[in-house]
């Protein structure tokens, strides 16, 4: 199975509080990618930054996207999307638009999202979650 890193993986990366090389050599055996969204929110990130952190974390933000594959969100994606969309929409267990499309996207390649928001994430039927240990 392969696996989506979440935003808030390479947030805490960035940050110090989680190792996302010593993740990545871990799990070595698995293939990394990144929803198209993640890479958005992340890209956005750095655009808020000022004076050296927005340097500091340009570099890092660039560095994890040369390393994983960034997966686009296709019209299978969207067709899964609309369906989880109006499934916790009817359940009344909405999460974020932008998560919802990392779900999507993880659903439609069999992949893991690696996520510290458990609890968010595991409200969406047939995805596969995984915490990673700080």
């Amino acid at each position: 199975m392969g696996l989506i890193l979440d935003a808030d993986v390479i947030i805490a990366d960035e940050r110090g509080v989680f190792d996302l090389r010593e993740f990545f050599r871990a799990h070595a055996e698995e293939e990394f990618g990144i929803a198209a969204i993640t890479a958005t929110e992340i890209l956005h990130g750095v655009e808020r930054a000022t004076g050296a952190h927005y340097a500091r974390r340009k570099q890092h933000v660039e560095a994890i996207l040369g390393a994983v594959a960034s997966l686009p969100c296709t019209v299978e994606t969207s067709a899964i999307h609309a369906r989880l969309w109006a499934e916790l929409e009817r359940a009344g267990t909405m999460i974020g638009p932008h998560d919802l499309i990392v779900a999507a996207t993880a659903i439609e390649k069999g992949f893991a999202v690696v996520t510290f928001n458990k609890k968010h994430f595991e409200k969406v039927n047939g995805l596969a979650v995984m915490v990673p240990g700080l």
